[in-house]
């Protein structure tokens, strides 16, 4: 008898939610709402009134004075007469609607997949996504169910499975090299969303977004692409050479001692290029050789310099004001004597 005096209908009801919570079903006594009562549904919510856990009417944005009129499938299926004034039972859940956004999603070990130039690599993806509720029904029957709440939270981590599995299977039809995925993240990130959408609308979930903010190799991988990338870089190892011997001799040609020691710029210079150009090509000219050559004595002179190649350096640094025309002159005379 004090539990019936206690009890309390329901006039008015509303949900002011927080922010992350995507479900609230109204908690009272015996599920009795008066007739004639207000319910308040605001912005971005919907209001579903359940019987024995099966949707059975809902109610948009507006507010709404609840009767048998205006509940006509819970009517239907209460068997209610239309004079009927009683109290009637049902469970209310509000659903918000809204945009959950800024979520993160990230594939926790890396995931393998056939690259169309290195062929199977492993790979790490990491990006944003947002979602909502977008069909009552199977978000009830998969997801909520029985409970009295359900927050985005929650949510996420399965929500993550889902994108990890639509990555894989977006990366490994896609055809796209991993050098040129940075060029295409935008189609990538649009054929991920078209996969992420088809595993979200089984639980009546939509994927308003979804963004792919970064793809790269495991550490290891990256380090070789980094030392091939480098190789690329410098390129003609020939041309390296000759520009290293021109390093060299601008460096001389500013240290003090003058011409002696531009004479020893050239003369290092001469010797690197001699050494790298013999390291190149060493092994292809032993292959070509008719008979073994008897070995050199380790203290043959180098080979002279070309007078007329020597005379072009010289000019350049008195271009550069590295020396007077007087050390040029001379120099020059005594060059093209060698000639003679």
């Amino acid at each position: 008898m004090f539990d019936f005096l206690k009890k309390q209908l329901i006039e008015v009801i509303e949900w002011l939610e927080q922010p992350g919570q995507l479900a609230w079903r109204v908690p009272f006594a015996d599920h009795e709402i008066m007739n004639g009562a207000q319910l308040t549904v605001r912005e971005g919510q919907i209001a579903a009134f359940l019987n024995e856990g099966t949707l059975a009417d809902y109610f948009g944005p507006g507010l709404h004075t609840l009767d048998t009129a205006n509940l006509p499938l819970l009517t239907d299926l209460r068997h209610w007469d239309k004079g009927f004034k009683s109290p009637f039972k049902s469970d209310v859940v509000f659903f918000s609607l809204k945009e959950q956004a800024g979520r993160k999603w990230g594939t926790a070990q890396p995931i393998t997949v056939r690259d169309a130039e290195f062929g199977p690599i492993r790979l790490r993806a990491f990006g944003s996504f947002s979602f909502a509720i977008h069909e009552i029904d199977p978000f009830i029957k998969r997801l909520f169910g029985t409970l009295s709440e359900m927050t985005a939270a929650t949510l996420e981590p399965q929500l993550r499975s889902a994108i990890q599995t639509s990555l894989a299977t977006a990366l490994g039809s896609s055809g796209v090299a991993f050098l040129d995925l940075a060029a295409n993240q935008q189609a990538l990130s649009d054929r991920i969303k078209s996969e992420v959408d088809k595993s979200f609308a089984q639980w009546g979930l939509a994927c308003p977004t979804f963004f792919v903010e970064s793809i790269s190799l495991p550490d290891e991988v990256q380090a070789h692409l980094d030392k091939g990338s480098s190789m690329r870089v410098i390129g003609d190892l020939g041309r390296y050479t000759q520009f290293q011997s021109a390093e060299a001799i601008e460096a001389a040609a500013h240290q003090d001692g003058g011409l002696a020691a531009l004479g020893a710029g050239v003369a290092g210079a001469a010797a690197l290029g001699n050494a790298m150009a013999q390291g190149l090509s060493g092994a292809s000219a032993a292959a070509s050789a008719p008979s073994p050559q008897p070995m050199q004595a380790a203290s043959a002179p180098a080979p002279d310099v070309d007078p007329f190649e020597q005379i072009e350096k010289l000019h350049k640094l008195l271009t550069m004001r590295a020396i007077t025309k007087e050390e040029f002159d001379a120099k020059k005379a005594e060059l093209l004597k060698r000639v003679v």
